[in-house]
């Protein structure tokens, strides 16, 4: 357990970071089907496979980032998921009005978590 604030925000960051990803992916084991429509409807090759790997990724990556000693591939890997997740699902050049407004919001969100996760990352080295 920490014993001075920065390692105890520390941790509550990674337990809340990881967390979420880790609930998000557990609660996508459901969502296969419709994910891998999505994925489908964007011609990407092998869409079950690609939304299995996309739950995997925020499943272990977000348990890695929970644990100290491989915060910075749990990081990694939801770097990746996120810059993934951003390009096929939240395309906001492909909407107008107030649903383009809602995916470049997501976008900018999503670029917020990829900068959270490079902090996991350098906490972690």
């Amino acid at each position: 357990m920490p014993t001075d604030l920065t390692s105890t925000l520390i941790l509550l960051a990674r337990l809340l970071l990881g967390g979420a990803f880790l609930i998000f992916g557990i609660r996508n084991i459901a969502n296969i089907g419709p994910l891998t429509a999505g994925l489908t409807a964007r011609r990407l090759p092998l869409p079950r496979i690609a939304a299995i790997i996309g739950v995997a990724l925020q499943i272990v990556g977000g348990a890695l980032t929970t644990i100290g000693p491989f915060g910075a591939r749990g990081g990694a890997g939801l770097i990746v998921f996120v810059l993934f997740a951003t390009v096929l699902f939240h395309n906001f050049w492909d909407y107008k009005g107030a649903d383009r407004a809602n995916h470049v919001t997501a976008n900018i969100m999503n670029a917020g978590l990829a900068g959270a996760f490079l902090l996991v990352i350098a906490v972690s080295l």
